[in-house]
């Protein structure tokens, strides 16, 4: 196959050409060193032939997310995005090396550095995830490593919001590392095609090749397509991958979306999980929370887990941790009562018990708290509702505890076919699932929170008002 020769390098005020660094269908990468600050960056420059409206839209989008996410650790930095003098747009990048796409051919790479790898390149994708972007590109040539040996995940030149994702843009693809659903135009991608995306990845880092490649046989594209859609990877082939480990990944690549990790971030926890089983440190989980605050998660012997009707778990224990690291700090529970100053007498006391009169002024402050919060939002919500493509907004929810769990449940607001719930528990995770009930573990003393948003085509609908239960047990 020939090969295209690279684009001359532009002249760009304040930076100096050194050599290319690689070419690619619709740009070149070239090396540049910046004169102020002086550093060596990554140039990425648009091919002029191909330069058009929509090209450049295309750029000018990877430009605006990059910049959106590359604050997280594990996403690559983009330092500025222009035009040249020849009108050719540009990124410069941290500059990183490719070597790990290039090291998983050659040589078998430690079980215990790919997880380490997966957990951090994972977080990046959950947080991308949750500021509503599909990186739609994702395989092993797009995870670099900066100059220290840090994965980052980088290209998000296909990428889309969460909310502009549908069966009818065109978009390019990476057929070994594609879900079926994908390959089929059934969507142009959804977060469980990003699971299935991840899943091949790692699975191509501990093999050495892509899940559906037949070593001695034709491997082309249309050969690569009809095995993926009969979703039978190969064997990978190392005794030194404990069998939970492919459990994990196979689930991840599942022909039925519904039968995959519900998210990237449920694939990570049960990545740290083989962590654990091989006597390994887990790796810190990294991922954005809606107030963009990093959350580190670096002990979690007692991990976070979510228990929907369908089977998961959530571990009361890690909530009462989460629940005590925000009280120590001064800061608020999911209704926004300051429920104790940092380093001061809060209203549970200094003893850590709970009074009775004092749990009442808790529970009567948390409630007019609830009732200024819902009539001041009144007005907004009345406006974000009627731009948000009517998807319904679940309402009522009901709570009823066991003896051991606490059973939410609510009427359904008027789902569609394909809508399902996302259903986040304060201090316990995220889960997605189509039933209208969901139990949570708990434990006498517990204060759990639940809100509930209806999916619509990758969209989110706006979030039920909290329910909050103290569980007596």
């Amino acid at each position: 196959m020939s090969r295209r020769l690279p684009s001359q390098p532009p002249v760009l005020p304040g930076f100096s050409h050194i050599r290319v660094l690689g070419s690619g269908g619709f740009a070149d990468v070239f090396l540049y060193e910046q004169n102020m600050p002086r550093r060596q960056v990554a140039l990425k420059v648009m091919l002029s032939e191909v330069v058009n409206d929509h090209v450049r839209q295309m750029f000018q989008a990877e430009a605006n997310l990059m910049a959106q996410l590359s604050s997280h650790p594990s996403i690559l930095t983009v330092y500025q995005a222009s035009v040249s003098a020849d009108g050719r747009p540009y990124l410069v990048m941290e500059l990183c090396s490719s070597s790990l796409s290039q090291r998983y051919r050659n040589e078998n790479i430690p079980v215990a550095e790919v997880l380490r790898v997966a957990v951090k390149i994972g977080s990046a994708i959950e947080t991308a995830h949750r500021a509503g972007v599909l990186h739609r590109d994702i395989k092993p040539s797009n995870i670099l490593l900066t100059a220290y040996g840090h994965p980052v995940l980088s290209d998000f030149g296909i990428a889309a919001t969460l909310s502009e994702s549908d069966a009818q843009q065109s978009v390019g693809l990476s057929i070994p590392w594609s879900a079926p659903e994908v390959l089929m135009d059934e969507t142009a991608g959804t977060i469980s095609s990003e699971v299935w995306s991840f899943a091949a990845t790692v699975y191509s880092l501990i093999a050495g090749r892509s899940p559906f490649e037949v070593p001695g046989q034709s491997n082309g594209s249309t050969d690569l397509i009809s095995r993926i859609n009969r979703a039978k990877p190969q064997p990978m082939g190392r005794p030194d991958v404990p069998p939970s480990l492919e459990r994990i990944i196979a689930r991840g690549m599942s022909r039925k979306p519904e039968a995959r990790q519900a998210s990237v971030l449920e694939m990570v926890l049960e990545l740290q999980s083989v962590e654990t089983e091989l006597g390994l440190g887990q790796t810190p989980l990294e991922v954005a929370m809606d107030d963009w605050a990093i959350a580190t998660v670096a002990d979690l012997d007692d991990r976070t887990q979510v228990r929907n009707v369908s089977g998961s778990l959530v571990s009361a224990s890690s909530r009462r941790r989460a629940r005590r690291a925000r009280l120590a700090n001064g800061e608020y529970d999911a209704v926004g009562t300051l429920v104790r100053e940092s380093g001061g007498n809060g209203l549970a006391g200094t003893t850590g018990q709970k009074a009775p009169g004092l749990r009442l002024l808790t529970w009567a402050i948390v409630v007019s708290s609830v009732l200024v919060v819902a009539l001041g939002a009144t007005a907004t919500a009345v406006l974000i509702r009627a731009n948000s493509s009517e998807i319904p907004v679940v309402s009522d929810i009901s709570a009823q505890q066991s003896l051991t769990t606490i059973q939410y449940s609510w009427a359904n607001p008027g789902l569609a076919a394909g809508d399902s719930y996302q259903i986040d528990v304060d201090g316990g995770g995220r889960s997605v699932q189509s039933q209208a009930a969901f139990v949570v573990d708990a434990e006498a003393g517990d204060f759990v929170c639940l809100t509930v948003r209806v999916v619509r085509e990758g969209r989110l609908g706006d979030p039920s008002n909290p329910k909050c239960v103290e569980f007596t047990g």
